[in-house]
């Protein structure tokens, strides 16, 4: 399976990403460095991956074991290197899954199974990150 997308230029430090699928999201850099701040950090955007690939497993996997999950959020919090390249020295996943009578094993099992086979993204930064990750269970409000 092959994938693409092209990045274009708009002006200034700005671009635009323009997914395979046919969606776009802009880019831009911090006013430092050029940019105006019209749009989500490049290094942003790796986070966001790794965020939305692993709520998707997440989710899937409780829909699959029939679980009540009523809201998935994921708080991703980094540490970047200080010198050049500013890449990702550790990032840390804390789950936050929502619903009536979750079972506490499924969730965990999830996020466990997510975070260490099928999350594509958590897979591919294994090894060059130290990824950690916990969770917690919400009841929804009445």
């Amino acid at each position: 399976m092959s994938m693409n997308a092209r990045i274009k230029w708009l002006d200034h430090m700005s671009f635009v990403g323009e997914s395979g699928s046919g969606h776009s999201v802009v880019m831009d850099g911090s006013p430092e460095l050029g940019g105006r701040d019209l749009g989500v950090r490049p290094m942003e955007m790796v986070l966001l991956g790794l965020g939305g690939c692993t709520a998707f497993d997440v989710v899937f996997i409780l829909k699959k074991a029939r679980q009540p999950v009523s809201d998935c959020q994921i708080q991703v919090s980094a540490e970047r290197a200080d010198a050049v390249p500013s890449v990702f020295t550790r990032i840390h996943l804390h789950y936050v899954i929502e619903g009536h009578d979750l079972s506490e094993k499924h969730v965990a099992r999830a996020v466990k199974m997510s975070a260490e086979k099928y999350c594509s993204v958590s897979r591919m930064l294994e090894g060059a990150v130290e990824l950690t990750h916990d969770h917690e269970i919400r009841e929804p409000d009445q």
